[in-house]
């Protein structure tokens, strides 16, 4: 019932999203042919392909008729590269599950021991280059870092590649990690900052628990009582922001795959965005919303894994 009830709100979540992306979409002014000032084209020329496309039709015509091919499972053609849009994304996913996934496994590991650690030795020096850390992270904008480290790694020294996700005729695992490193150094920091905070203050907040003085007081030895009662009592609100995280992994880190110009979905949205390419635009953005709405409920489901208080019928 639980799960039902969740569906049906997501199901009003995703046509509001739908709704609200489409109208911001379309009631902009201009066109996709407007896209680049520089293009002078004939009128007569820009009505036909505006018909071809159906994008001549009344606002809400247009949206019904988008609406009834996503039920048949068309996502639309794009209009910059007139191709299916699954297509398009289908060949993009591979790169950015290497690079996302990577940052992220790395990413929540580091932040977990580093946090824990951190937190166990409150005021300590380590926790202090945490705390640094974590708020230069949080304020220190992705393009200008990855745009800093091409600088110090690409041009001055030419350790690593400044774009791209292999050297052309190339294309071995060892080329591929040397075009990984840069964008995946910006995503793994960038994702460290966030975490360590939390994992940092829940463990900390769990620390301050009676029953963990308790725990301590039996006898228990810091690692029985880390791993019996303060890592699972603090994992809720990791478990929350790692479950969050997820949909980053499918659409991509825009800012690192545009700077760094790796061929994920990250950047295909950047560009499509740029030529108001309305099909893959809506397919994205639909696409992005299913992903948040079931790590919502993946995260209430390992809520009720993680902690039996939660397990009563709702």
């Amino acid at each position: 019932m639980y799960i039902l009830r969740r569906f049906l709100q997501t199901s009003f979540v995703l046509f509001g999203v739908s709704v609200v992306t489409f109208l911001m979409l379309h009631v902009a002014p201009g066109h996709p042919l407007q896209s680049n000032p520089e293009m002078r084209l004939d009128p007569t020329a820009v009505e036909r392909w505006l018909q071809l496309r159906q994008l001549d039709r009344p606002l809400f015509g247009r949206y019904i008729s988008w609406l009834s091919r996503l039920f048949r499972g068309d996502f639309g053609v794009s209009l910059l590269y007139n191709r299916p849009v699954t297509e398009l994304m289908a060949e993009r996913l591979p790169s950015t599950l290497l690079l996302t996934v990577t940052a992220f496994v790395i990413s929540l590991l580091l932040a977990v021991i580093i946090g824990t650690y951190a937190a166990r030795y409150q005021d300590s020096a380590c926790d202090r280059v945490v705390n640094i850390m974590s708020i230069a992270g949080n304020s220190l904008p992705g393009f200008w870092l990855g745009i800093l480290l091409v600088i110090v790694f690409s041009y001055k020294n030419q350790l690593f590649p400044a774009a791209g996700m292999r050297t052309p005729g190339d294309g071995s695992p060892a080329d591929i990690a040397r075009h990984m490193f840069l964008p995946l150094s910006v995503m793994v920091f960038a994702n460290f900052s966030y975490y360590v905070r939390y994992v940092r203050g829940a463990v900390l907040a769990v620390l301050k628990q009676d029953f963990v003085r308790a725990a301590k007081s039996r006898g228990l030895n810091d690692r029985q009582l880390l791993f019996r009662h303060v890592l699972p009592n603090a994992a809720i609100p990791v478990v929350t922001i790692a479950a969050l995280s997820l949909p980053m992994l499918f659409t991509g880190a825009m800012t690192a795959e545009y700077v760094f110009a790796w061929p994920g979905i990250g950047r295909f949205i950047v560009s499509s965005l740029l030529a108001r390419d309305y099909p893959v635009v809506m397919t994205v953005n639909l696409y992005t919303a299913c992903l948040v709405a079931l790590a919502n409920l993946l995260a209430d489901l390992l809520y009720l894994l993680i902690d039996p208080r939660l397990r009563v019928k709702r």
